[in-house]
C-alpha cells in the first residue's frame, strides 16, 4: 500500500502531466489552480511560454514564427479540466481515507526546464464565504499576480 504522500504527489503530477500534454510539452512553466471548498471543485491552468504568461485558451498568442498551432477547442480544454477535477476529488477521498485536512486551494507550479515542482496549499476558505468571489475570480487573481510579478 502506498503512503499518503506518494499518492498525493502522484495525483498532483497527473494534473501537471495532462496540462503538459495539452500543449504538446512546449511550455516553460505550467501553473495549475485547484480548489475544493464545500461541494465546489474548480480548477484552471495557465502557462509561461516564450516569455509570455497565457491562459489555456490563449496559448496560440505565445507562439513564435513557424510554431505549430495548438488545439484550444472548448472540448479539449474541458477534458483537461475534467481530469484535473477528478484528481482533486481523488485527493479529497485520499485525505478522508488518511484523516488528513483537505487543502481548500492548491497552487501548483512546474518548471519544465529544471523539473522543479512547487506547491502552495491553503486551508482557509477563499470564496465560499464571500458574496462576490468565485473560484474563477481567485484563479484569475493568481494569474494576474504571477504575470505582474514577472513583468
Amino acid at each position: 500500500m502506498k503512503e499518503f504522500e506518494d499518492r498525493f504527489s502522484e495525483l498532483q503530477a497527473d494534473m501537471i502531466s495532462i496540462c503538459m500534454e495539452y500543449i504538446n510539452e512546449r511550455a516553460d512553466k505550467i501553473y495549475v489552480y485547484a480548489s475544493c471548498e464545500g461541494n465546489i471543485i474548480s480548477s484552471k491552468f495557465f502557462y509561461l511560454m516564450n516569455n509570455k504568461y497565457v491562459k489555456c485558451n490563449k496559448v496560440n498568442d505565445a507562439l513564435e514564427d513557424g510554431d505549430e498551432e495548438y488545439d484550444v477547442s472548448p472540448n479539449r480544454m474541458l477534458s483537461v479540466l475534467n481530469i484535473i477535477n477528478e484528481d482533486i476529488e481523488k485527493i479529497e477521498t485520499l485525505c478522508k481515507e488518511y484523516n488528513k485536512e483537505m487543502p481548500t486551494e492548491m497552487k501548483l507550479i512546474y518548471n519544465a526546464h529544471s523539473g522543479n515542482f512547487k506547491a502552495e496549499y491553503n486551508y482557509d476558505l477563499a470564496y465560499t464565504n464571500d458574496d462576490m468571489k468565485t473560484a474563477n475570480h481567485i484563479a484569475d487573481e493568481w494569474f494576474e499576480e504571477v504575470r505582474s510579478n514577472n513583468l
